[in-house]
């Protein structure tokens, strides 16, 4: 195979390739597209030899991806391949590490000289970043079904490893790239394998044919219908943790991100929308992305595409890909492709191929190298300064840290925020001596202190202060998203000196506070409030156990003493009335040990069930525990987000089995087999109500959020009512009705609840919490006594932006209503109560809901 002037072995005969494969001589991909100066090496396997076709031809899948990505590391000596973690689904996260061959001898001296910009004590000058070699990530596809970006990928492998010439050995000198062909590669299985199966010989453009058409979930997000790309900043699922440990081991000057968009569209980079730039991220590194701007849009067009920037998406939201590096010294740039999804589309710009959209992507990826190379001093200055203005930013703030608790019922969800911080490289101490802030108090060895005195002071800012006022009103994704708020921990800000304060430094969370005290052949009692307190309780109860739950306080003598407990206390009888069922000691002894020690409970053991004071651990205030027996309904119809974080919830972080019922399969599925049924955001008109309503008054557990729950008021489950503010809306000019209406809605912000802390739905919780709402849907407090669970405090923004109509709409409406029907009870959520997976407090409330649901 001889050398060629082109991507012979990609580009050109891609076009071919593709002509032949939709059954057109006319392709809309320029075949005359060059790298100017660059042959390429017969040494290096081409994508085509490895995966069997050629790119653009059909969808790769994810095992093709990293097949190729081995092979060429087997190949080329300026390429390393590491395998950085693994899906839900087990499918392996790698990424590349491609530089030129005496950079890889040396290739922990250099990450380490670029880990000594993120430090500011010790900022290298000018003169010595002038030969360091600069890192940068180009990252694809955290979308699955936009697949466009991980073809390209194989194509910028090749064209590094494969390539010879100025362009290709000046960018492997001067930069170390990081490749990562797929942030998601479950969604991208479950996309591609739609594709290619519905896909003939020859390609359709029809937008009815079945490959145009994915089914719900469609291949957007990962294994539990998590949308990834919200996940950088509250790193909650495992591809964004593993994903997170190469970003800070390696700290990228640059960090691209490649997506898809409507396929009417053309192509996007930023800058996005100037006014909506988050106030944390210095002007400088939007003036850096603008400049990068101008070699993207030099290289589209030299091959002939139509792109704009600044007109829409933003840089606010730090839990993108494309604005988490801004608020780590970095640049980070987003891709949108319009997308073609299947092989051809047509659109309002004639027929889209996915193979131009490869190579739209591709020459991003070329531009993002190119400027790189061109801007490599000052990407390396720019780092460097960002850090090194830390500690005079620290100078200057009234605030010098935060102080946040891990005491009683808030351990372990205080331990994992302090997990969430260590994973941004936030440095966490232990609080070394009692202090009250603003009537909260903190406890030494009960909380951690978090100094604003660090390098990540702008990152810390952006987790932990609250803001209600904004230059613009308009955001593509939240306006807020305040940490302690979402874990439901107590924290205040502390402005005075933080010497005597701070203890050791914690470098690892690690969950504790399981506690086993004592021992008892009659009942244990589990004080309620600990995140994980129901996953320990659903194994008592598959152990054949019947715990009760106290709905009222008590005493109980323990280990010779008189001790109060409160009531959301789980009793737990160790003798069954069926005695065949009982556990040994021995047995009993083993899974109390394993709830503490996994589950980060306290067990108490009691002397016996007469108690000194409240009501007896046999009597009727002692409501007998159901075990869970859980579907939730899915398919068409349902917000498949919502129906992920439920199953994320109660299947993989708490080990309940759970059935996902499909939403045309639910008027005739065997309703009997369940107690408790949760219903999520989304449309219900296709499901049987009445059927529905029966089995609640049979006995049922219903749940509904948000507009699940707005449809079964509507539907007349239980005789609560919506509320429809009235709403003047003044004339408006054509150009600013966009504005208007966006200015009314509420698109993700934090507003304060009060508990009714004597209802079992609220056991285990203080009598405020932060709930997140991100819709203008709002239910009157109920006219039935004891029925409403949390309603909106009067003054309820915690943080974000609401509109004063909103704001003044939502206050003192319902937040949580509970109510009997028949023999079963309705619980109605007004907001979603696991959103994306770090809202621990409301994901508590809904646990409450499904374990204490039935004895209200």
């Amino acid at each position: 195979m001889s050398k060629s002037s082109l991507l012979s072995s990609s580009l050109l005969l891609l076009a071919a390739a593709v002509a032949s494969a939709l059954g057109s001589a006319r392709v809309p991909l320029s075949i005359d597209f060059q790298v100017e100066g660059v042959e390429y090496s017969s040494e290096i396997p081409a994508p085509q030899d490895v995966i069997g076709h050629e790119v653009g031809t059909r969808h790769t899948r994810p095992h093709q991806l990293v097949d190729y990505y081995r092979a060429v590391a087997q190949a080329s000596d300026r390429v390393i391949v590491r395998q950085h973690g693994t899906t839900y689904e087990g499918r392996p996260l790698v990424h590349a590490l491609v530089t030129s061959p005496s950079n890889h001898a040396r290739l922990e001296e250099i990450r380490q000289a670029n880990l000594a910009l993120s430090d500011p004590s010790g900022s290298p000058s000018d003169s010595r970043l002038a030969s360091q070699p600069a890192v940068i990530w180009l990252g694809y596809s955290v979308h699955g079904n936009e697949a466009t970006g991980s073809e390209a990928a194989l194509l910028t492998l090749y064209h590094l490893a494969a390539g010879e010439g100025q362009p290709v050995e000046e960018a492997l000198e001067n930069l170390v790239i990081i490749l990562d062909p797929s942030f998601n590669p479950d969604g991208r299985a479950r996309f591609v394998n739609w594709v290619n199966a519905n896909r003939g010989r020859v390609a359709t453009i029809d937008s009815q044919d079945r490959e145009h058409n994915e089914p719900w979930p469609g291949g957007r997000t990962n294994h539990y219908w998590f949308d990834l790309n919200r996940d950088w900043l509250p790193a909650q699922l495992k591809e964004s943790q593993a994903r997170l440990q190469v970003f800070h081991h390696w700290r990228p000057q640059v960090l691209t991100d490649h997506h898809e968009m409507g396929g009417d569209r053309t192509f996007f980079f930023q800058p996005g929308i100037p006014s909506r730039n988050n106030p944390y991220t210095p002007r400088r590194t939007f003036e850096l992305t603008a400049e990068m701007a101008t070699y993207h849009a030099r290289r589209l067009e030299r091959i002939g595409a139509l792109y704009y920037t600044e007109e829409s998406f933003d840089d606010f939201y730090y839990g993108k890909g494309s604005t988490y590096p801004d608020v780590n010294g970095a640049v980070g740039i987003l891709f949108e492709q319009g997308s073609s999804r299947a092989l051809r589309r047509s659109t309002d710009l004639g027929e889209l191929t996915y193979a131009y959209g490869v190579r739209n992507q591709f020459s991003a990826s070329l531009s993002t190298i190119e400027a790189a190379v061109a801007m490599r001093p000052r990407l390396l200055a720019h780092m460097r300064d960002f850090y090194a203005q830390a500690p005079e930013m620290a100078r200057q703030e009234p605030v010098k840290g935060y102080i946040f608790s891990i005491q009683g019922s808030q351990r372990t969800r205080g331990q994992a925020l302090a997990q969430m911080l260590r994973r941004h490289r936030i440095r966490i101490h232990e609080l070394a001596r009692d202090v009250e802030i603003g009537g909260r108090a903190f406890a030494s060895g009960q909380a951690y202190v978090v100094p604003l005195d660090q390098p990540q002071i702008r990152l810390i800012k952006a987790l932990f202060e609250t803001v209600t006022e904004f230059d613009d009103v308009l955001f593509y994704d939240v306006s807020t998203w305040v940490m302690p708020m979402a874990f439901d921990v107590d924290y205040a800000a502390w402005e005075a000196g933080l010497s005597g304060l701070m203890g050791d430094p914690v470098e690892e969370a690690i969950l504790d506070g399981g506690r086993l005290e004592g021992s008892s052949d009659y009942a244990y009692l589990m004080p309620w409030g600990g995140f994980y307190a129901p996953r320990a309780l659903y194994k008592i109860q598959q152990a054949g156990l019947y715990p009760r739950l106290a709905t009222r306080d008590f005493q109980a003598r323990v280990g010779g003493a008189v001790r109060s407990f409160a009531a959301g206390t789980v009793v737990i009888p160790l003798r069954p009335r069926d005695a065949q069922a009982s556990l040994s000691p021995a047995e009993v002894r083993s899974l109390l040990e394993e709830v503490v020690g996994q589950d980060h409970v306290e067990l108490v053991a009691v002397e016996g069930g007469l108690t000194p004071s409240g009501p007896d651990l046999g009597g009727p205030s002692m409501e007998v525990l159901s075990k869970p027996s859980v579907a939730v309904l899915s398919g068409r119809g349902t917000s498949s987000y919502q129906v992920g974080q439920a199953w994320h919830l109660l299947n993989e972080r708490m080990g309940i089995p759970l059935s996902l019922i499909d939403m045309d399969d639910f008027n005739g599925a065997d309703l009997s087999r369940y107690n408790t049924l949760l219903l999520v955001g989304g449309s219900y008109r296709v499901i049987d109500a009445e059927r529905l309503k029966a089995w609640v008054r049979e006995g049922g557990t219903l749940i509904a959020a948000q507009s699940a729950a707005r449809w079964v008021v509507e539907q007349e489950f239980v005789s609560e009512r919506l509320y429809r503010p009235e709403r003047e809306t003044p004339p408006a000019r054509y150009a600013e009705v966009q504005r208007q209406r966006g200015a009314q809605l509420i698109g993700g912000s934090i507003f304060q609840v009060e508990l009714d802390t004597t209802h079992p739905l609220a056991f285990g919780f203080g009598p405020r919490m932060a709930f997140f709402r991100d819709h203008t849907h709002f239910f009157e407090v109920s006219q039935t006594p004891g029925a409403t669970v949390a309603a909106y405090t009067d003054d309820p923004l915690l943080s974000g932006y609401v509109s004063d109509e909103n704001l003044a709409a939502l206050s003192g409406t319902a937040a949580l209503l509970a109510r009997r029907s028949g023999r079963g009870r309705v619980v109605l959520f007004a907001d979603d109560p696991t959103f994306r997976a770090f809202w621990y407090g409301t994901s508590g409330l809904l646990l409450n809901a499904v374990f204490f649901g039935s004895v209200f």
